[in-house]
């Protein structure tokens, strides 16, 4: 039997709006059968899109946490943690996983990490009581820095 005759194993058909899972599960088996005049491609398209969004925005987001950790390290060496070293490996290991995944995401690694400082920056601020001042106003990490799993920044007094 050709793909052109076969049915998906579902009825009916479902609204990307309503139920998203099976939506997706449609979907799937539509490019499967190669019925691609059935495809909802506007929402396909969409979610297309949204996927690699996802993608910067988890890489945004530990780049971010991992500086705003690093921060603390260096300006609160007191109160220096266990906890702090785990997130710190967690955040670079999500961190190369992603850029692993997503080279063309490691090549705008510069631009993320100029852009998510200013957040870092303040997280570490609210958490530490420091003054905000306390911190440089860009950052001062390298990517090799960032990226390095047994680099830890100095104390400064």
């Amino acid at each position: 039997m050709g793909y052109a005759k076969q049915k998906p194993p579902y009825d009916p058909a479902s609204d990307y709006e309503t139920d998203f899972y099976l939506w997706s599960y449609q979907q799937a088996e539509l490019l499967r059968q190669r019925r691609f005049s059935e495809l909802d491609l506007p929402n396909i398209i969409e979610e297309i899109e949204s996927l690699g969004r996802s993608d910067k925005r988890a890489l945004t987001s530990a780049y971010r946490v991992l500086m705003w950790h690093l921060l603390k390290w260096q300006y609160q060496p007191q109160k220096r943690s266990v906890s702090w070293q785990v997130t710190i490996r967690a955040q670079r290991t999500e961190i190369e996983t992603l850029e692993d995944e997503s080279p063309s995401l490691a090549a705008k690694a510069g631009e993320i990490v100029s852009r998510s400082y200013a957040k870092a920056r303040s997280e570490a601020a609210e958490e530490t009581s420091l003054p905000l001042a306390t911190f440089p106003e860009s950052c001062e990490y390298t990517l090799v820095q960032l990226r390095d799993f047994d680099w830890l920044p100095e104390a400064t007094a």
